[in-house]
């Protein structure tokens, strides 16, 4: 089983707090289209699929560093304590910036895994600034975490979180078609989950901006009166 690193090891690049806080409340959507703008990665790479569902679609959208983990559910742990009793790798989670992400994939995956967290651990986690959990595992005790709007994004529900027990810690994990890094930044909503690339980060709130005023404009010629195709093509010609 590999070991949590010391939290001296860690050295994760992150935003001041004023973009930071421009992306939090940005949808996922209109970060896509300003990521695929500045042509840092391929359009369909960078997100989760549909195998990730979000569970509150009603909550603020989450933005946070990534702490990644793999748990075994199905087995009997060979060694050591099962996941729900271990705290070695809280220091890793505690040396991340805020807020920070905890990113689980469950092996085996599917319907076969059972949950990585329920009310108790969202509490826990929340307090030690966790804006929010993806899994490609189960979750349980939905209505004490929407109480709490804690942020999940999972492969299902599950009663039992069975024979949880964390098989490694700090390494590159892929889930619902995402490969997520250690320190890598997230923002999820009801659409999913994404991966914001750190060189163009700060620039996404102005090309998010940008792309909505000239939305708005369409949106708004084509609920006029004044609505003609040719007009429409005139308008789409000029953006």
């Amino acid at each position: 089983m590999t070991q949590p690193d010391s939290a001296s090891e860690l050295a994760v690049p992150h935003l001041p707090e004023a973009s930071f806080g421009a992306l939090r409340d940005l949808a996922t959507c209109d970060l896509a289209n300003a990521i695929e703008t500045t042509g840092v990665r391929l359009r369909n790479e960078g997100y989760t699929d549909a195998n990730i569902r979000c569970l509150f679609p009603e909550l603020r959208p989450m933005l946070g560093y990534a702490l990644t983990m793999r748990v075994r559910t199905g087995d009997p742990p060979v060694e050591g304590p099962a996941y729900v009793d271990r705290i070695d790798w809280w220091p890793r989670f505690m040396a991340l910036p805020q807020p920070r992400v905890l990113v689980v994939e469950a092996v085996p995956g599917g319907a076969a895994s059972g949950s990585v967290l329920g009310e108790v651990h969202a509490t826990i986690y929340r307090a030690m600034g966790c804006a929010g959990l993806v899994t490609s595992g189960g979750v349980r005790d939905l209505p004490a975490l929407r109480k709490l709007g804690f942020p999940v994004f999972a492969g299902h529900v599950s009663v039992s979180h069975g024979y949880a027990h964390i098989v490694e810690v700090a390494e590159p994990v892929t889930l619902g078609g995402l490969t997520v890094r250690t320190g890598d930044l997230l923002h999820g909503d009801g659409h999913g989950v994404l991966s914001i690339p750190p060189q163009v980060a700060a620039d996404l709130p102005a090309i998010v901006a940008r792309f909505k005023k000239q939305e708005q404009g369409i949106i708004e010629y084509c609920r006029s009166a004044a609505f003609t195709v040719d007009g429409l093509k005139n308008l789409l010609d000029q953006g």
